[in-house]
């Protein structure tokens, strides 16, 4: 594994209230390549936008490998006002997926609601 020229974008999209999700919870982890544990890399909140100001991993810091994004839906959803049920469907969205290129720009958009997602690997 060598250090790289990559980076990795999010954003979010709040499909219920047809806005962007700023203020949500994100972490990324990382799996470990030898022990497969996950190792925390970083955290961050998205802006009014529903983008994080920057990319979550900042070129020439990205390794190829298995991550995990972590997007802390019904903590944003209570602090938007909604009443979900307990426990909520959607308590958190996890979002695994392989870096193969770490010189390569990675986009994960998430379009949520409290009963559903969807994500891609964008541009």
């Amino acid at each position: 594994m060598s250090v790289t020229g990559g980076r990795l974008t999010t954003h979010v999209l709040d499909t219920m209230h047809g806005c962007p999700a700023g203020g949500m919870r994100i972490e990324l982890f990382r799996f470990d390549p030898v022990s497969g544990e996950r190792v925390r890399v970083r955290e961050v909140v998205t802006n009014g936008d529903g983008r994080v100001d920057g990319p979550v991993v900042q070129s020439g810091d990205l390794l190829s490998g298995r991550y995990e994004l972590v997007f802390h839906a019904g903590e944003y959803f209570r602090q938007c006002g909604v009443t979900l049920p307990d426990p909520s469907f959607l308590e958190t969205v996890p979002v695994r997926f392989g870096i193969a290129d770490g010189d390569a720009h990675y986009h994960v958009p998430l379009l949520l609601s409290p009963w559903a997602y969807s994500t891609y690997r964008g541009s």
